[in-house]
């Protein structure tokens, strides 16, 4: 039989779920060079509506699901995990690891130590952890840990250069083993903005400004409403598109009571082209970010965008030419958005530069060149190793 000279790939992910790091792997699973590269993806969980929302299905891409490799914090589920993986891995023997998110980076890279097999290890930061989700000890605790990771990774993927400085300035790893990969992404069709706004329930006149992301903590919903208070104020025909979900969806409707008329709760859409087409304004008000793709998407939909200029936004939208950027404040938010649903000749300008920024640089097939690269100069030097000791463990 002849044999398959291909680089074998292990990509590990804690969740396949609706968001940035998800989306990243499906592009990558879909579109990699199957003459060049056996690309195999483990996750813990797949959440049947989500994923059918991801393209899972569609896609036809094959999961290797790995009981206890969640997102929670669990010894017993995390042993038993750790111990599947480092099985898995001496049955494929991958000439390359690489792992996304917390929790599967930290279980992944073990798990290749532990396994015994000469694979190189690549983990990437879509983010980090290290604002708005820890403070004090379990954010030291958080440090610590990601030196120790770093030290036995070949590379550490980043989504944007200031998430790569925050990290070299925190002590994670160190400058040669970084290597940045910013996000691609292809999104549908975008339909016509009186198409979408009769889909969505909307006035077709009114100005639009819309959320699209988890309602979690760290993405700050309660800012968002904020901001819309403050649109109102000005602008009090104004409606809100809120496309998403998460813990702090009845928060979210209990703040959202007095203005409820306003709102529009869409939950998560397959279609979320028809979310941005719908909106003059899509809004961001994280505390913490990488590379959001809700900023990339909303652009190449040709919206203008209002956030928040945390982690890597700043590299994602050309302030004062594709959006604008303002402090973790929701009076700023508020004011920006009021400036471009007050100039529509603005918004219209901003829009198109939107269009041609975010297609030329965060196209998908991009991102799966640039990765294909990094899997190339990774798995070079082990496969040489791996024909010159008979495949034995390094």
């Amino acid at each position: 039989m002849k044999p398959d000279n291909r680089i074998r790939v292990m990509e590990i992910i804690a969740r396949m779920n609706v968001g940035g790091p998800a989306t990243q792997v499906l592009g990558i699973s879909e579109r990699l060079n199957p003459d060049e590269f056996e690309h195999r993806l483990y996750t813990g969980h797949v959440d049947d509506e989500e994923g059918d929302h991801l393209g899972l299905r569609r896609a036809n891409v094959r999961v290797h699901r790995i009981a206890g490799l969640g997102r929670s914090i669990r010894p017993s589920d995390d042993c038993r995990a750790l111990l599947r993986l480092v099985s898995e891995m001496r049955a494929f023997r991958p000439h390359v690891v690489h792992t996304r998110t917390a929790k599967a980076g930290a279980l992944g890279r073990v798990a290749a130590r532990l396994a015994g097999v000469p694979s190189a290890r690549a983990h990437v930061f879509h983010g980090h952890l290290l604002h708005g989700y820890f403070s004090g000890a379990k954010r030291a605790l958080y440090v610590r840990s990601e030196r120790v990771l770093a030290s036995m990774t070949d590379r550490l993927v980043t989504v944007g250069a200031r998430v790569r400085d925050d990290l070299l300035e925190a002590g994670i790893g160190r400058p040669e083993q970084y290597v940045v990969i910013p996000p691609g992404v292809r999104p549908g069709p975008t339909p016509d903005r009186l198409i979408a706004r009769e889909e969505l329930g909307l006035p077709l006149d009114a100005p639009v400004v819309s959320y699209v992301g988890r309602l979690t903590q760290v993405k700050r919903p309660d800012r968002f409403v904020q901001a819309a208070r403050e649109i109102l104020r000005r602008l009090p025909e104004c409606r809100f598109v809120v496309c998403g979900g998460g813990e702090l969806q009845e928060r979210l409707e209990r703040d959202i009571e007095s203005m409820r008329g306003a709102f529009h709760l869409v939950g998560w859409r397959k279609d979320v082209e028809t979310v941005y087409a719908a909106a003059d304004v899509v809004m961001l008000t994280s505390d913490n970010e990488g590379t959001p793709l809700t900023l990339i998407e909303a652009q190449m939909a040709g919206t203008p965008v209002v956030s928040t200029r945390v982690g890597s936004v700043a590299e994602v939208v050309q302030n004062g030419r594709t959006g604008l950027l303002a402090a973790t404040d929701a009076a700023e938010l508020g004011e920006h958005a009021v400036e471009l649903l007050s100039n529509p000749l603005l918004a219209g300008r901003m829009g198109e530069a939107a269009r041609r920024w975010a297609t030329a640089s965060f196209d998908v097939d991009r991102l799966v060149a640039d990765t294909e690269a990094l899997y190339r100069s990774l798995a070079q030097p082990r496969r040489g190793r791996r024909v010159a000791t008979g495949g034995t463990g390094r």
